[in-house]
């Protein structure tokens, strides 16, 4: 193994690690952006504005864009393969946001912040590890077009509905999501409720109907006997 070829996976390295620590740093800070701003329009497409799952993606998608710019830039002479790399990259790294925490919330029953944080942050160093490989492997080289256009259009997508977001839970914030859970399970519990009482008191009219039975018949045998005489 030469010299060099050792320099360059060094070299490789770095940049790999310092963009698992930019990403992490500045998608941790948008998350606080757009209310610094004072709600800035413009700064709204780009940062979270919400706290809906959707919004969060952005964490993860525009950190990484931008640095792949730069990394891309670095590298490539070196690595013909990193800018299909880095395209799957913030694909991987946008859409594990919503699948680990749809995955670690359907099973809990809810959501804890200590855990959406360690879902951004597994989801940058997955996706980082990922594009390490994949520049090394250029397994996703013949898909570099398709990526590219995935890219732009997850943008557009991330402009358009931030302001204009489609009726999905994705895109609904945590607020309203865990407001509809607790109407759901307020409206079972008190369904529940009232089932036994219903049933309860069913059962008690239909015991007090069968103990009158005899003494209605009784009462009708007599009435008959004096018609007769």
């Amino acid at each position: 193994m030469s010299a060099s070829y050792i320099r360059s996976m060094n070299r490789l390295k770095r940049f790999t690690i310092v963009g698992i620590i930019f990403v992490l740093i500045w998608g941790s800070i948008s998350h606080f952006v757009y209310e610094w701003s004072g709600d800035n329009l413009f700064v709204g497409f780009f940062f979270p504005i919400n706290e809906s799952v959707w919004e969060h993606m952005k964490l993860c998608f525009f950190p990484m864009l931008l640095y792949s710019f730069y990394m891309n830039r670095k590298l490539k002479s070196d690595y013909p393969c990193i800018t299909s790399a880095l395209l799957f990259g913030i694909l991987l790294s946008t859409f594990l946001i919503p699948i680990l925490f749809y995955t670690y919330s359907g099973i809990l029953g809810r959501n804890y912040t200590f855990l959406d944080i360690s879902t951004f942050v597994v989801s940058v160093l997955v996706s980082f590890f990922v594009i390490y490989k994949l520049t090394l492997s250029c397994k996703m080289e013949p898909y570099t077009a398709l990526l590219k256009s995935a890219i732009l259009a997850m943008t557009v997508c991330f402009i358009l509905f931030t302001y204009l977001p489609p009726d999905l839970g994705i895109f609904a914030p945590q607020a309203r999501q865990e407001n509809a859970v607790h109407s759901v399970t307020t409206l079972q519990t008190s369904t529940q409720l009232s089932k036994p009482e219903y049933s309860s008191n069913s059962s008690k009219d239909s015991s007090m109907a069968l103990l009158e039975l005899p003494h209605a018949g009784n009462t009708v045998s007599k009435r008959f006997s004096d018609t007769s005489r």
